[in-house]
């Protein structure tokens, strides 16, 4: 399975960056941007299409992050659990068919654990259904200028057309980190949930993410 391989540093401050060091050696397309301007500090193949695996949340996030800041959805609203969701494969939290899980707690499930399942759930509730919700997710890439990336799924499993670029998902994590609750969920090592009835442990396996917050 081809994984989209990208440094995503987010720059809180002006730094210099020597152009002979290669800041992603084993990367096969990165990019490196100062939050602040979008002023692309450091980029190797930024424009090549690939499958983006599970950063594809990183949008599923920001249109989660924009709904519940225009109040069409709210943290402790509960989100019923459908087949689909609940028969998605890969990380997931376990979400159970016919129960509620907050999309507070869902969206930790998103952030910290990257799960596979917390993911459609809260697109169906967003969207009303997963394709729609995967529409909205390709409209609003266009709208931040995003040039080459095709959404087929908010969760990033593989699927024929399912592309993007480094360079369009830093239009996106650039978006997304205007929202601090964001910020707070994919910085937190770990945390305990709700999943259908049952405490669920999630743990945030990125260190560049939480490591880098906690330090700075």
């Amino acid at each position: 399975m081809k994984k989209l391989m990208i440094v995503f540093l987010i720059i809180l401050m002006c730094v210099r960056v020597n152009a002979s060091v290669d800041l992603a050696k084993y990367s096969k397309e990165a990019i490196l941007v100062e939050a602040s301007t979008g002023k692309v500090l450091y980029e190797k193949k930024s424009n090549e299409k690939r499958s983006p695996a599970s950063m594809t949340k990183i949008m599923t996030l920001l249109l989660t992050m924009e709904a519940l800041d225009s109040g069409k959805i709210k943290l402790d609203d509960q989100v019923l659990i459908s087949k689909n969701a609940s028969s998605m494969g890969g990380t997931q939290i376990f979400v159970e068919e016919n129960t509620k899980v907050s999309v507070e707690n869902l969206i930790k499930g998103i952030g910290i654990a990257s799960a596979n399942d917390a993911a459609v759930a809260i697109a169906e509730y967003i969207g009303g259904t997963e394709e729609n919700f995967v529409s909205m997710m390709n409209e609003r890439a266009k709208e931040l200028g995003c040039k080459n990336t095709t959404f087929k799924n908010p969760h990033g499993l593989d699927e024929d057309g399912h592309l993007t670029t480094a360079s369009d998902l830093s239009l996106i994590a650039r978006e997304l980190i205007k929202y601090p609750l964001a910020l707070k969920i994919t910085s937190t090592y770990e945390d305990y949930i709700d999943v259908s009835g049952e405490n669920h442990w999630l743990v945030n396996t990125n260190k560049v993410v939480y490591k880098n917050y906690y330090s700075g």
